[in-house]
């Protein structure tokens, strides 16, 4: 295993990797990524993606899950203003 694989993992004490980021926001940096290098299909797709993940019936109770969905709206706020730059905020 190379050093970038344990990128946002810690060991717990029995020595298997504990993953410090949930799903939903390694795809939420993943989508910022894509409308970095403006590839607004991808951007896109990740955030159909991650809607699904946040609007789908959680398995536990999770006391982000505002903030998760407040993410989301900024997400598409991001992506709407990065295709549409002509457009100005009133």
């Amino acid at each position: 295993m190379s050093d970038s694989d344990d990128l946002g993992r810690d060991s717990s004490p029995g020595g298997a990797p504990r993953y410090t980021r949930r799903l939903s926001d390694k795809i939420l940096i993943a989508f910022h990524h894509a409308c970095d290098q403006s590839d607004f299909e991808i951007a896109e797709q990740l955030l159909r993606i991650l809607e699904m993940l946040l609007t789908r019936r959680p398995l536990t109770p999770d006391g982000n899950r505002r903030r998760s969905m407040e993410s989301l709206v900024a997400a598409h706020e991001r992506l709407w203003h990065l295709r549409h730059p002509d457009q100005e905020q009133a």
